[in-house]
This record gives structure tokens, C-alpha cells and sequence, in this order.
């Protein structure tokens, strides 16, 4: 599918693929970057959910390289262009110097935004989430679903243009401000470029609302709906569990 996808571009965004293959490779190999997604502890009847942020997230960041790249390459180049009308031997001399330092970022930068997008992973059971980012530092971040509180969606006007999202969920005590906001930390998770938030959302929504309901006090049918946790066996032993609290308790009122 991948390969696909590159096919259908231009020959400069081939070439350039071809080449942060290579540079990926290499990367991965030298700071042993796991090429899967995270693994998340799960039950045998656990529905296992794993996904990257949209192709169009990557279109997003490479908009916000271009725009950086001419801001910092314009005015360089300008100052090398004038340096000929003052003494073109002075501009001759500074030719190396100046393309070093206009492609030499560009390069850079190209390939970090690659590697942000290939290293993000987004990973949901019926119980909990777990985001994954990083190259230098793999930062790993957790979160239960019977914890949360909140789940709202974001888009800005840019993001609007490129038909994603984020998502934003919060478990108790959860903070607009800190650094660790960013991306994920502490008792937040966000989930970035996302082509279908309504979805993800109704899914985690629905997971919040499963965890809720398998406790003693509030049990599940007798068939266990998909992706729970709980077996018809274990529902039936938890509901006569119950009932024995409740005569239990209702003897202890009487006085018997």
C-alpha cells in the first residue's frame, strides 16, 4: 500500500522517499527504534487496536517545514546575492558556506518530521491506551479507560485544510498547562492527525463505557459483549458472588 502511494507522486517526492528509506534504516538500526507498535497487555478476547497518525498529518508538518525553510532561505540567500554587487569575489568564496547552510537543515528537517510521523503509534485494548514518540528518547505513555474523564476533539484552521484532528483525553486531574502537555503525560493523552476523530472517539467512548460497566456493582449480561474482559463464567460467579453479599448483609440488619 505504501509503495502505491508512492508511485502516485512526483519523481522529487519519490527520490526523497527513496532516500529516507535509507536514512531510516539506518537511524532505527543505530538507536534501535522498535519498527511495531507498542505492546499492550491483553486478555485473550481482547480486541487489539494499532494505528499511526493520517498520511495527511505528514502533508501537515511538511507544510510548517516549507514555510520555515523559506523564512530562514530567503533573507541567506539575499545576503549571498548581495555580497556579489559589494565584491562578487566575496560572494564566490561564501557559495559553499551558503548552500551548506540552506540545505543542510532543510535535509534535517525533512528527515525529522519523517521520523515523528513513523514513530508515532496510537495502541487501544478494551481497557486502556498507550501512545508511543521518539527517537533519541522513546517516551511511552498509558492511560485506563475507566479513569477518564473527558474527551473533546481539536482543530485548528490549518488543520481544517488537511481534514484532521486531535484528540485530546483527560483522566482526574488532568492540566491544560505544563510541558508534559504536548504531546501526552501524566493524566492526559493526544492523539494527533487524525482523519476520522468522530470515530476514534465513539470507540474510546465506548470502551469508557465498558470498563465502567464490568464492576460487582454494575455486571454485564450473561454473554459478554466482544473485546470484554469478563467470560460467562466469570459473570455468573460475580453475580452469585453478589447475591450472597446481599443476604449477608440484609441477615446482619434483621439481627439473625
Amino acid at each position: 500500500m505504501k509503495d502505491a502511494r508512492i508511485e502516485e507522486r512526483g519523481l522529487g517526492e519519490r527520490n526523497a522517499d527513496w532516500l529516507y528509506r535509507g536514512v531510516w534504516k539506518v537511524v532505527s538500526k543505530a538507536f534501535k527504534v522498535p519498527e511495531s507498535p507498542p505492546e499492550l497487555p491483553s486478555l485473550p478476547h481482547d480486541t487489539l487496536r494499532s494505528f499511526h497518525p493520517s498520511r495527511r498529518f505528514l502533508d501537515y508538518l511538511k507544510l510548517y517545514f516549507w514555510v520555515g525553510a523559506i523564512v530562514f532561505g530567503v533573507p541567506v540567500l539575499a545576503l549571498w546575492l548581495g555580497s556579489f554587487i559589494v565584491k562578487w569575489q566575496f560572494g564566490v568564496i561564501l557559495t559553499i558556506p551558503v548552500l551548506v547552510l540552506i540545505v543542510l537543515p532543510n535535509i534535517v528537517g525533512y528527515v525529522a518530521i519523517h521520523l515523528r510521523y513513523d514513530t508515532t503509534w496510537y495502541v487501544m485494548n478494551a481497557r486502556s491506551l498507550r501512545c508511543r514518540r521518539g527517537i533519541w528518547v522513546i517516551v511511552e505513555h498509558t492511560i485506563t479507560f475507566e479513569n477518564v474523564q473527558n474527551i473533546h476533539i481539536r482543530r485548528g484552521p490549518v488543520q481544517y485544510l488537511f481534514g484532521i484532528s486531535t484528540i485530546v483525553i483527560e483522566t482526574a486531574g488532568a492540566s491544560e498547562s505544563g510541558e508534559s502537555s504536548r504531546f501526552s503525560g501524566g493524566n492526559k493523552a493526544i492523539l494527533e492527525g487524525l482523519e476520522n476523530p468522530d470515530e476514534i472517539r465513539e470507540l474510546i467512548m465506548e470502551r469508557v463505557r465498558r470498563s465502567r460497566g464490568t464492576g460487582i456493582g454494575e455486571l454485564p449480561g450473561e454473554e459478554a459483549p466482544a473485546g470484554s474482559m469478563w467470560r460467562p463464567d466469570h459473570i455468573r460467579r460475580l453475580r452469585e458472588i453478589k447475591e450472597e453479599i446481599a443476604v449477608l448483609g440484609s441477615r446482619t440488619l434483621s439481627g439473625r
